[in-house]
Order: C-alpha cells, then structure tokens, then sequence
C-alpha cells in the first residue's frame, strides 16, 4: 500500500477564508490528515477556527488534529470537533495521551533524536513525525529526515511521518516505507494551487509503488 499525505496548515488566523482551499486540497482522497497551525489565542477564538475548518478536511476523509503553543490543545481539539492534536517532543506526548483516552489521536513530533522517538511511542504516541519545521524556523537537513524514517519504518509498528519541504523529495520519502509523508510550504506556495501540489504528490505516491 502507498503512502498518504498529512497536510500541515499555515499559520490560521482567518480561518473561514481557508476553508474553501483546505477542502479543495482534500478532495482528491489521498491526504489523510490534516494539521491545523494555530497561533495562540484565547481558547474561545480557537475553538471556532477549529469548527470554521474541520468540516471542510472531514467531508474528504481526511482526520483534522490539532498544534500550537500557548493554549490547551486537548481542550481546542474536542470543543472544536477535531480528531486529535500534535505535539512537539516525547514528555508533551506522554503529558496528553491520557487525555486523549476517548480515542482521539495524538501525534508527537519534532523529535531530536533516535531516543526522542522512541520514548514518544513508549508514551503512546499514535504516530511519531521526523523533519518537520520548528518554531524557530530551523528544520533538519532532508538527508538525515530520510535515514531516521528509514529507520523507524524498518524497526517500529507506531505509524511514521516523514516531512518534505519540497515536492520532489515526495517519492523518496515514501520509499522508506513511511506510511505518510507530510507536506507544508510545498502545497501552499504551489504556483498553480494546493489542488495541482496534491496531485503531483499522488503521482509520486503512484509512480514509486509501480517501481
């Protein structure tokens, strides 16, 4: 079986303006879950953002989690109807993963190391993320994102995520035998819209499962 995409928002300040180009980006059934970037705020104006776009991820069949500093997610995640959050490191995992027992989703990524991982699914995180950008803007090189979801994919039955800053490194990350590869900045900065980002990935997706 081929990888599936895990679609990671901007920043969402105007979160009913994003909607239409979230489920645009969603329609064409291979992205499987969506990440919606929240810039802190109060608990209130989050939770309408949340309910202002999941629908729109949700029609498609793709699950809607939840990221950001400065609030509860847990709490944004199930008032907004979402399916889970994604946290930043293995103790933010272990902290969150009993309130999240009613089966929502918990994610965990920047992760460091090879340990950092590890102890992320020993927490029970449901899948665990390499690659993705920080909060600073920094992000590790994309040869060492490919050699760690190698790794764990070779090793590990916890779901892995494997991020691509760039469209073309699509099919080489899904060779690692990921079950998802992420996608950011590549889907939402394409010049002919998320809609053609997406399927270009599908196709990568395609192409590396025939080779």
């Amino acid at each position: 079986m081929s990888a599936r995409i895990v679609l990671i928002t901007p920043p969402l300040d105007d979160a009913e303006a994003f909607a239409g180009a979230l489920g645009a980006a969603c329609a064409g059934g291979r992205v499987a879950a969506v990440i919606l970037d929240l810039p802190a705020a109060d608990e209130r104006s989050l939770v309408n953002r949340v309910k202002a776009l999941a629908p729109a991820a949700q029609a498609e069949g793709a699950a809607v989690l939840v990221t950001g500093e400065g609030f509860d997610p847990v709490a944004v995640a199930i008032r907004g109807g979402a399916d889970g959050v994604h946290v930043a490191g293995a103790p933010e995992a272990a902290r969150l993963r009993s309130a999240l027992a009613d089966g929502r989703i918990l994610g965990a990524g920047d992760l460091r190391s090879r340990h950092d991982a590890m102890e992320a699914g020993e927490a029970g995180a449901d899948y665990v993320m390499f690659g993705e950008p920080r909060r600073d803007g920094s992000a590790p090189p994309y040869s060492a994102v490919r050699e760690r979801a190698q790794w764990w994919a070779e090793i590990f039955e916890t779901p892995c995520v494997a991020y691509a800053g760039a469209l073309d490194q699509v099919a080489e990350l899904a060779a690692t035998g990921v079950e998802f590869v992420a996608l950011r900045e590549a889907v939402w900065s394409h010049p002919d819209g998320p809609e053609a980002a997406i399927a270009e990935a599908a196709s990568a997706f395609a192409a590396r499962a025939l080779a």
